[in-house]
């Protein structure tokens, strides 16, 4: 049974997440947003054509190249010592607290009350047709799988091959990947509901559509 309660004052309790900025290759540092609480954005615009708030440049070859935030937060920490040293690819330069949007907490918590079933492999995946053209139809919820099921297509190295559900029966709730992406092995591919538990899952989603606040 589901705890419905007990998941939102979890998440409640930490409503953030937290992004660490690690230098994506080599150079100098020089920060330009160090403040702790200092607001910063992500890329906006209808094609996220719009870059983030900078927070500073890594200078290779004479050459500054911008590193920006990420996402909507504010500045956790930034590792001021660093200003003007050369630095490794990967060290990690500063963190960003992001808080929470509600449709962030009804993903988190739906992959920790739903059945997610993985990609075994790197590769491209796509529902078998009939399945397909039903949830484009009338969505993912009709769709009900039961192990040993076909319902996948395997695209790797310009070879097809079908796979097979595995796991409990029930409805596709949630659909994690998107046609012509290629997805990591151990990545969830779709969140399973047992039927007996739909009204639950319903009643978290409705429960932080009602009570979670959203930062600003």
């Amino acid at each position: 049974m589901i705890d419905v309660k007990a998941l939102l004052d979890e998440m409640k309790a930490s409503p953030f997440k937290v992004i660490d900025i690690v230098a994506p290759h080599t150079g100098v540092v020089e920060y330009v947003a160090t403040e702790p609480g200092t607001c910063v954005f992500g890329a906006r615009g209808t094609w996220r054509e719009k870059p983030g708030t900078l927070l500073l440049n890594l200078e290779r070859e004479r050459n500054k190249k911008p590193v920006y935030a990420p996402l909507k937060g504010e500045i956790e920490t930034a590792f001021k010592e660093l200003d003007g040293t050369f630095v490794e690819a990967g060290t990690l330069l500063a963190t960003i607290r992001h808080y929470l949007t509600k449709d962030e907490v009804i993903e988190a918590i739906l992959k920790k009350t739903l059945y997610l079933f993985n990609a075994p492999e790197q590769a491209k995946y796509y529902f078998f047709p009939e399945v397909d053209t039903k949830i484009k139809a009338s969505g993912p919820q009709s769709v009900k799988v039961h192990d040993g099921m076909e319902l996948f297509i395997v695209s790797r190295m310009k070879r097809e091959a079908p796979l097979v559900y595995s796991g409990p029966e029930g409805m596709i709730y949630a659909v994690y990947f998107k046609h012509n992406e290629s997805i990591e092995a151990g990545t969830p591919l779709i969140g399973v509901c047992p039927e007996d538990q739909l009204s639950l899952i319903q009643d978290v989603v409705s429960r932080v559509q009602s009570e979670w606040e959203e930062r600003d």
